[in-house]
This record gives C-alpha cells, sequence and structure tokens, in this order.
C-alpha cells in the first residue's frame, strides 16, 4: 500500500513515536492508519515541528495538525 491510500477527505490519521533513530513512515493495514518514527524529542513541540517538515518533504504538500498536537494519534489535514 502507498500513502495516498490513507488520504480520506485531505486527511491522514498517524501514530508517532518520537525519540526514534530515524524518521520513518510504515503502514498499519490493519488500523488503516500510518506510524511514523520521529527522531525529535516530544518535548517543546519538537517531535510535532519535526512531523510536519518530513510530511510536507514527503507529500509536496502543506500540511497542518488538526487533533492530537500532545497525544501520538493524530490526525493531519492535507491542503
Amino acid at each position: 500500500m502507498k500513502i495516498d491510500d490513507y488520504i480520506k477527505n485531505n486527511k491522514i490519521e498517524v501514530i508517532v513515536k518520537p525519540n526514534s533513530k530515524s524518521n520513518n513512515l510504515s503502514c498499519d493495514e490493519q488500523k488503516q492508519l500510518l506510524k511514523l518514527d520521529i527522531k525529535a524529542p516530544a518535548e517543546d513541540n519538537k517531535a510535532n515541528i519535526e512531523l510536519i517538515r518530513f510530511l510536507r518533504k514527503l507529500l509536496k504538500k502543506d500540511i497542518k495538525i488538526i487533533s492530537g498536537l500532545k497525544n501520538k494519534r493524530k490526525i493531519i489535514q492535507i491542503t
């Protein structure tokens, strides 16, 4: 499966794992969401900022976290 298969109504649901060795994307087909490993720590909003940078580069579109700013499970709006 590719990332476009997880986009519904210009939104993606993701689970973020901060403090990882590298930024990495994987798919959880069972739960129908994406898993993102992010290098940045989950303090001072660093993981969210890194998540936005990573997805913008990957998708080549502007994105915004619309739900889950302080949670591992997030909903991302693609514009």
